[in-house]
């Protein structure tokens, strides 16, 4: 059977986490840049040891649960720094020691904010793309809805059917209007993260476990950005 080439589907969903680990924003368009998304997790929360807040721990990493009850954006700010809402409604700049003091006393622990710097805050790749086809498989196999949200996609393209599509793209190129090109990479591995609660979404103890079981624990893709320019709602999206 030849690949798949041509229009795929088109951009249902751009967002960008200006703060690694929190909750992040949705965007009409998205500036694209050789590291990713502009603004997207350029900061992160750092324990006294130097490591990045997140929801697992590894050599780069330290798990700190709640940190998805926190909301970060750029498009209410006046500067590229993001402002912080805590779970209660306060609503501060990462650059003012009130947000460090807020996420200290949350978390009983010494925290700081900080841009990215020598340790990338990306997890695995620059962009991370989902479809809607994944997404109502996964929907099939707990015999539920899910919220999209829970991945923390860059980009969601909505494309037709049912079933883990995408796995057939990696390695190849796509094309998001007339400007962007990203290359495909591998499947996304899922950790605990998607389980945890955030924001409105209740804590939900089954989907690494059927992932694991019917997928590898893989949903979505790793991508990288071949050619830089501005991606929108409703573009189409093209494989070659």
């Amino acid at each position: 059977m030849h690949p798949v080439t041509g229009q795929v589907g088109t951009v249902s969903l751009l967002a960008r986490y200006p703060v690694k680990s929190m909750r992040g924003e949705r965007l009409a368009q998205a500036e694209v840049e050789n590291r990713g998304f502009a603004g997207d997790r350029q900061w992160a929360v750092y324990t006294t040891d130097g490591g990045i807040g997140s929801g697992k721990s590894s050599r780069r990493f330290r798990r700190i649960d709640g940190l998805l009850g926190f909301r970060a954006s750029l498009a209410a700010s006046t500067s590229a720094v993001p402002l912080i809402e805590s779970p209660a409604g306060q609503r501060f700049r990462a650059d003012e020691p009130e947000a460090e003091e807020l996420l200290s006393a949350a978390f009983h622990q010494p925290l700081r904010l900080a841009r990215e710097g020598g340790i990338r805050h990306h997890d695995d790749s620059g962009l991370h793309l989902v479809t809607t086809a994944e997404v109502r498989k996964l929907a099939e196999l707990l015999g539920d809805a899910v919220d999209v949200a829970r991945f923390r996609p860059n980009l969601v393209l909505d494309v037709p059917g049912t079933g883990f599509v995408e796995d057939g793209w990696t390695g190849r190129e796509l094309r998001l209007g007339s400007e962007v090109v990203i290359r495909l990479g591998a499947g996304m591995s899922r950790c605990v993260m998607v389980d945890m609660a955030q924001g409105p979404l209740d804590r939900d103890g089954r989907i690494l476990k059927v992932l694991g079981q019917e997928h590898r624990l893989l949903l979505g893709l790793k991508a990288e950005v071949v050619r830089t320019g501005t991606v929108r709602q409703g573009d189409l999206a093209v494989l070659s």
